[in-house]
């Protein structure tokens, strides 16, 4: 798929959970993973090619691994035509020096939400825009069902109470597949995460590879379970 074939889902998922409004300040989490860079990308499409009206910012959490890794996204992002906030931490020293944590994943997505959450309300915007895809809330299904023996998933849309900040993920309705024609245009930054590849996540990714192998359409029916809340009740019933 091409951007213009990427934007029918991507609008449909909007509308469809009202995840854009006019006057909204929004800001895009930008890992400078393909994912990110692809939400970002769409934004700014949508943002040019539809009535709504908006503001758009990129941000991006520096974990300090390496110096001045994120110049590639800058020069994108000036290319595009959007701010791009870049917020320093030392959540790397924090979680792999001082901390030795074994299991580092959620202190530093606990960190990483922190300070993007921190950046978004100092700056006066209301709207998080993150980018996992339809292959992402899958996952996570299958990752509460095996480790915590209950049935969720990401939100589509949802608020979080605390910083006061609208989180979207506009991408639900792609997959992983969907977005590959676009990778070969976008400035991806490597991960030098040392967990990076394993982590429980990466363990069930390549389950539901090997599962398909054999049921070629298992993530497609796993997410016409999921988002189809009128036939299940699933997404519903995580709102109460």
């Amino acid at each position: 798929m091409n951007i213009q074939q990427l934007l029918s889902p991507f609008r449909r998922a909007v509308n469809d959970y009202k995840m854009i409004d006019d006057g909204d300040k929004i800001a895009v989490g930008v890992s400078g993973g393909k994912d990110s860079l692809t939400l970002l990308t769409l934004m700014r499409a949508y943002q040019r090619y539809f009535d709504c009206k908006f503001d758009l910012m990129a941000v991006t959490v520096d974990m300090g691994f390496v110096a001045n890794a994120y110049q590639p996204v800058q020069k994108y992002c000036d290319e595009l035509g959007v701010e791009y906030r870049i917020v320093k931490t030392d959540i790397a020293e924090i979680v792999f020096d001082v901390r030795k944590e074994k299991n580092p994943c959620s202190l530093c997505a606990k960190m990483r939400r922190g300070a993007l959450n921190n950046e978004i309300t100092s700056n006066g915007y209301n709207k998080l825009a993150l980018g996992h895809h339809l292959d992402d809330v899958v996952e996570t299904f299958m990752l509460s069902l095996f480790y915590e023996g209950r049935l969720s998933t990401m939100q589509p849309k949802s608020f979080m109470s605390r910083s006061g900040v609208t989180l979207i993920r506009p991408m639900i309705y792609l997959s992983e597949k969907d977005i590959s024609g676009i990778v070969k245009t976008l400035p991806v930054v490597h991960n030098p995460c040392p967990a990076n590849k394993h982590t429980e996540r990466e363990g069930m990714k390549k389950l539901l590879t090997e599962l398909s192998e054999k049921y070629p359409d298992i993530n497609e029916k796993f997410a016409n379970a999921i988002m189809h809340p009128e036939r299940y009740n699933l997404w519903d019933n995580l709102k109460r």
